[in-house]
């Protein structure tokens, strides 16, 4: 299933984009370090990836990783 994605998957692949620790997307998504890495294994096993690694280079192939300035502020970078 390789649809265009959720709102929510996208926030998270943008907030992952930015090198934040899991601890601050967690926090910034406001849940759980268990339920942070559960939404990425599920997210991963849906496209058919085995790291985070690929998750991201197939996200930016499918173009899922739309440019946010909110989402670079939790690990306090700037907007590319």
């Amino acid at each position: 299933m390789r649809n265009e994605p959720t709102a929510a998957t996208q926030h998270l692949l943008q907030l992952m984009r930015t090198g934040a620790t899991d601890r601050a997307i967690a926090r910034e998504l406001d849940v759980s370090l268990r339920t942070l890495n559960r939404r990425i294994a599920r997210l991963q096993s849906m496209l058919g990836v085995q790291s985070r690694f690929q998750l991201g280079v197939l996200a930016a192939e499918l173009d899922w990783l739309a440019v946010s300035g909110e989402a670079t502020a939790v690990a306090g970078g700037s907007p590319a």
